[in-house]
């Protein structure tokens, strides 16, 4: 669970907090770097952990088409990475260096629940696309947001596989 909340200057987040109430954290940024309040630490990306959090959440009857759902069975998916399920607080922990990537799908542009995830990204310096390594919020909308380059290349080659398998 995540309390979310963003400033948004015609398109651009300017200051955007995830708050954490279990674990009495706050991560912030003022849209250029991102802090985490309970130790007042600048957020520090790392691929490390090699965990990958997944956004499972899908229409009723539809979740077999989420490109999250297909990655939890790609045996490439599962060689480099140690999934996990969780909400969007899980983009804070990628900034924080916790987890390597995040990765949803659908249009995530006007959502509430992630801007101020991808700010905070953005501002620790991840790697933050659409779902196919597309600019954020063009093309078929979702997001990967990755500790480092390394990290998302690996996840959008996983990605392709299993959106067009060869």
């Amino acid at each position: 669970m995540a309390v979310n909340v963003a400033l948004r200057t015609g398109t651009t987040v300017t200051a955007a907090a995830s708050a954490d109430p279990m674990a009495g954290e706050v991560f912030w940024t003022d849209g250029e770097t991102a802090w985490v309040r309970n130790d007042h630490m600048r957020l520090a990306p790392s691929a490390d952990s090699a965990l990958v959090d997944l956004n499972l959440d899908a229409p009723p009857g539809q979740a077999h088409q989420l490109t999250t759902v297909q990655m939890l069975s790609s045996p490439a998916f599962t060689r480099q990475f140690g999934p996990r399920v969780l909400s969007t607080l899980a983009l804070a922990w990628v900034a924080a260096g916790r987890r390597a990537a995040y990765v949803t799908d659908g249009d995530v542009r006007e959502s509430v629940h992630f801007a101020a995830g991808i700010a905070l990204c953005q501002a620790a310096g991840c790697i933050v696309t659409g779902v196919q390594g597309q600019p954020l919020h063009t093309g078929v909308g979702g997001l990967v947001a990755a500790a480092d380059q390394d990290t998302h290349t690996a996840l959008i080659r996983i990605i392709e596989q299993v959106i067009l398998p060869t």
